[in-house]
């Protein structure tokens, strides 16, 4: 009799555990709280990566008025990308809506400059890293979309 009754625990201890909710990414079964921390560093690699291409065409021979726009975008690309690591709370909420704006905008005037022309420039696709930079910006604006959303709802179940 002890072995059937081990056996029907055994069936209800797996059963309940089938019925628990599965763990989240990165969050071990605790509501996914360290998740919002891998999407806060991959939107700072994003934002790095996309003031890097800024900076690198700067000392590659974008000069002028671009050039100095895309050391701005450079710039702006590392003190938001501080920003989305270091900060919390409700500054982390501003940063990362600053931030994904700045990425929609920057990802924006490159379309602009691709098709209709901004302030008098008209870029063509084949220019070193557009189709890098294309990409880059795309995942970047998406992620960061995806971490601002994150931001606010932990702030807001909170």
């Amino acid at each position: 009799m002890s072995s059937t009754r081990k056996s029907r625990d055994t069936a209800m201890s797996s059963e309940e555990a089938s019925r628990r909710e599965p763990a989240t990414a990165g969050g071990a079964g605790q509501g996914g709280q360290r998740s919002p921390i891998v999407w806060q560093t991959l939107s700072a690699i994003l934002l790095l990566a996309m003031g890097g291409i800024h900076l690198y065409l700067v000392f590659h021979g974008v000069g002028g008025t671009l050039g100095m726009l895309f050391v701005l975008n450079a710039v702006g690309s590392l003190v938001l990308a501080i920003a989305m690591v270091v900060l919390r709370g409700r500054l982390l909420l501003v940063a990362s809506v600053l931030s994904v704006l700045f990425m929609a905008g920057t990802l924006l005037a490159l379309v602009l400059a691709l098709t209709v022309g901004l302030f008098g420039i008209h870029e063509v696709l084949t220019f070193q890293l557009v189709p890098t930079t294309l990409v880059v910006e795309s995942i970047g604006a998406i992620v960061l979309a995806v971490t601002t959303a994150l931001v606010f709802r932990r702030r807001h179940a909170a």
